[in-house]
Order: C-alpha cells, then sequence, then structure tokens
C-alpha cells in the first residue's frame, strides 16, 4: 500500500526508507513505510489509518537495534520529535515523552535538583527505548523511578498505567504487547546540592571505557547474574575478533562495532560467535541485549512488531 494513503498532513512519510541512516550500527535494509509524525495526536491519526494486520516498529535514536539487511515489512514510527517533550511538575514529578534523550533527562533533572537521574547519562537511547527494556546504568534503573506511563494501542487509544500494571526485571518489562509507550511520569527526590559536574563525570567516565564515536549499539549481551558479559568475552580471547566489517571492540569486549563496511549479517553473524565461544569457553550462555528485526532478505516477513 502506497505510503501517501496514509499522509494526511500527519507527518512526514517515506516509502522504502533505508534503516542504514537511523540506526547506531549505521546498517540495515529499507522499511516499507518510515513515518516521522508531526505530533502525538497525529501519531495517533496515522496508527488508526494503518491496516490492522501491518506490523508497527518504534524507533528513537536507535541505539539499541540491529535492522537485517531485507529491511522491515510493515510501519517504523520514528518518535523523538512528537514525543520529545520534558517538564517538571513540581514535588519531584517529572513528565518526560518516549522520544526524549536519556542524556537530555539527566541534565534537566540535574537542573531541577532531583535524582538519582544521573545514571540516565549512561543510556545511550531514548525514554521510550529505556521504559522497554529497563535500561540502566552506574547502578541505576528506568523503572525504580516510574510511578506511571502513557500508551497508545492499535486503535489509536490513549491510556495511562500505572508502574505496577508491568512486570520488571533486569532489562525486561512485560505488559500488554499491543500498547507501546508515549510518555512517563518520574519520581525523583530532591536533590539540593546535585550538579551538572556529576553527569560530565559519568559521560566522561562512559568516553574512556567504551569505544564512542564509532558505530555501535551499546551493550550487546546482558550481564548474566553476578559477572559482567564484557569480563567473559574478553576472558575467550574474543576482544578485537571480526566478521567481515564488524568486530568486537578492542575497547570494551560488550561492544560490536561497525569498522566501516559491515553489514547487518555480519553483526547478526559476530553476535552468534561471540554467544557460542562465551558458552563453550565459561559455560554460560549470554543472552541478547540489542533488539534483531526484519528478515535477511528483501523476501516475505511476519514480524509483529514493536518498540526499539
Amino acid at each position: 500500500m502506497a505510503a501517501e494513503n496514509y499522509d494526511r498532513g500527519l507527518g512526514d512519510v517515506l516509502e522504502q526508507e533505508l534503516m542504514t541512516r537511523h540506526t547506531s550500527w549505521r546498517v540495515g535494509g529499507p522499511a516499507d513505510i518510515y513515518f516521522v509524525p508531526k505530533s502525538r495526536e497525529r501519531l495517533c491519526a496515522f496508527i488508526r489509518d494503518l491496516p490492522p494486520t501491518m506490523p508497527i516498529y518504534w524507533i528513537g535514536l536507535g541505539s539499541n537495534l540491529l535492522v537485517r539487511d531485507g529491511g522491515i515489512r510493515g510501519a517504523v514510527v520514528a518518535v523523538s520529535h512528537a514525543l520529545g517533550e520534558i517538564r517538571y511538575l513540581g514535588g519531584g514529578l517529572v513528565e518526560a515523552g518516549a522520544g526524549v534523550p536519556c542524556t537530555v533527562l539527566a541534565r534537566k533533572c540535574v537542573r531541577w535538583k532531583v535524582g538519582p537521574a544521573e545514571f540516565f547519562a549512561g543510556i545511550p537511547g531514548t525514554v521510550g527505548g529505556a521504559l522497554r527494556m529497563n535500561a540502566g546504568a552506574f547502578g541505576g534503573e528506568t523503572w525504580d523511578h516510574v510511578i506511571s506511563v502513557d500508551v497508545v494501542n492499535r486503535q489509536g487509544e490513549v491510556a495511562s498505567r500505572d508502574a505496577d500494571a508491568y512486570r520488571v526485571a533486569y532489562r525486561e518489562v512485560t505488559g500488554s504487547p499491543d500498547e507501546w509507550f508515549l510518555a512517563a511520569h518520574f519520581h525523583f527526590a530532591q536533590r539540593l546540592a546535585t550538579s551538572m559536574a556529576s553527569v560530565r563525570s559519568l559521560i566522561q567516565e562512559r568516553r574512556e571505557k567504551q569505544p564512542l564515536g564509532l558505530p555501535s549499539c551499546g551493550s550487546v549481551f546482558r550481564n548474566p547474574p553476578g559477572d559482567h558479559a564484557a569480563r567473559l568475552i574478553e576472558t575467550a580471547g574474543l576482544k578485537g575478533f571480526c566478521i567481515g566489517g564488524a568486530e568486537v571492540s578492542t575497547k570494551h569486549a560488550n561492544f560490536i562495532i561497525n569498522s566501516g563496511n559491515a553489514t547487518a549479517a555480519d553483526v547478526e553473524a559476530l553476535i552468534d560467535y561471540v554467544r557460542d565461544t562465551v558458552q563453550q569457553v565459561h559455560g554460560v550462555s549470554l543472552v541478547c541485549e540489542v533488539h534483531i528485526v526484519g528478515e535477511p532478505t528483501n523476501k516475505g516477513g511476519s514480524e509483529k512488531g514493536g518498540w526499539q
């Protein structure tokens, strides 16, 4: 179905948009439909207009996402513009749209003298993605501070859900599969002594320990209980190991970088190789943290969609 069938002034609608332009790995084939809504209301109208069986994928900064080379059969919704509002409500309450970068949330909370929120500076994605996977860094986790969320369903209907409507675990959040996050309400404590220096310090620590500036997705694997995926990968002798243009970072072993000419197939093959090698060497089965979507070729597909 042509993209113009959906365009009623709701936003920018593109056909066959290459996802290499929108993912931090800089790989991935085309999406059938790529939609950049102008507002929450126009986003809801767009969803209502979609065929009920068309998969919907949500993307923020594309930092925890591997799109296969065959691309995505369905509609991709980019939320960073329409859902990018953030405001302080007083009393330690912060409302942030799903498209707000986590680094922005961290800085705003410091200015508003609430926290602890500095850890959000270590999450290379948006609030929506952080909600989807209970993202965390430097000892903090997203859902420790969530009191409620706004969601939208396939019919374009918006609702509010209390935090206890979700089952939350390490890097895992379970709720209705047919609802997606639009915004979150966070509660933080008053912290009059907080300063921007704490955020700058955490960002500097990331720069020193992680291969920032190179195409990657952030951490590829979850840390197993009582251990670190990076340690297991490094001691398995995999730092610097390459498949095609995909390479295990020599700076942080839980990062896979695109050295310049990687395909999504290269990255996925390296993910599988690292997981298999760690299993053989350490007897530990690493769980992938990155979301892998799309088709290895340009044929077919029956993905249901989801938040990335």
